[in-house]
């Protein structure tokens, strides 16, 4: 059994320990007010984590959303098309020329 990294043997040393600090009969009652301080601590943490997730969303809905830029559109040739535009095809009597 492991609770929060503390393996059982840790755990009933604090045990013995608070045993002994506390007495038999506070003990209980030191146990109650610790589990209301940490159930206060988890709510205001909760709580915390719920504001900041509030804040975001609205920082996100107030924020512009960026424009998307507007290309020029060139209409596109078909590759038949190109082929025809070439200038003149390499033979060998086209490197004889130069």
């Amino acid at each position: 059994m492991n609770f929060f990294g503390i393996g059982l043997p840790e755990m009933v040393l604090i045990l013995v320990v608070a045993l002994l600090v506390f007495g038999p009969k506070k003990l209980p009652e030191v146990g109650r007010s610790m589990g209301k301080a940490i159930r206060s601590f988890q709510d205001a943490s909760k709580e915390f984590e719920n504001e900041f997730k509030r804040e975001a969303e609205k920082i996100t809905e107030t924020t512009p959303q960026p424009m998307e830029a507007k290309l020029e559109e060139k209409p596109t040739l078909a590759p038949a098309e190109t082929a025809q535009e070439t200038e003149e095809p390499i033979t060998a009597t086209t490197i004889d020329k130069e």
